[in-house]
């Protein structure tokens, strides 16, 4: 069952990474995967505690407290359940940027970029559409760029998001 789940997998991140390939895409990707990284998530936070008004730095705190806790799971995972980037299981990979040095499972930059945008989500629910689709490009661009496989992507997604919901709860 394990053998056959990873083939599917497999299936669905060759698509991606290997058949839907166009400069275009290349060019969007590479740029929108850095709204999920450590730079654009922590001072994107940071600038909105600053700029917000009063009453709606709690969003920002609440996407900040998101930040932190969710990447609490994400550490103990890769460092207790590794599991091989895609580029170094798949010779065929077509990697575009750097080789990352720790592993693949779960995506961080998902799962910062769902525990930022969560929310917002949450209390700005006109931008759900705009900010799930920029997370979901984030995501699937982990994906094109050769660095996670699907799992990955999910995994961060359901942590980054949960994250969000949690600290919209506890910090209400």
């Amino acid at each position: 069952m394990v053998g056959w789940l990873y083939e599917r997998e497999c299936t669905m991140f060759r698509f991606v990474n290997l058949t839907c390939h166009s400069r275009y895409l290349t060019s969007i990707f590479g740029l929108v995967t850095h709204a999920g990284g450590a730079r654009a998530t922590i001072l994107s936070t940071l600038l909105l505690m600053f700029l917000l008004p009063a009453p709606l730095k709690i969003w920002a705190f609440q996407s900040a407290f998101a930040l932190a806790v969710s990447h609490i799971p994400v550490h103990f995972i890769k460092k207790h359940y590794p599991k091989h980037r895609p580029y170094l299981a798949l010779p065929e990979t077509k990697i575009f940027v750097y080789p990352l040095k720790d592993h693949s499972f779960p995506s961080g930059h998902t799962t910062a970029i769902f525990s930022v945008l969560t929310p917002f989500i949450f209390h700005i629910p006109s931008l759900a559409i705009p900010l799930i689709t920029l997370g979901s490009l984030v995501a699937l661009s982990r994906i094109y760029l050769g660095h996670h496989y699907p799992s990955d992507v999910l995994v961060g997604f359901i942590l980054g998001g949960g994250s969000g919901i949690l600290s919209t709860l506890i910090l209400g």
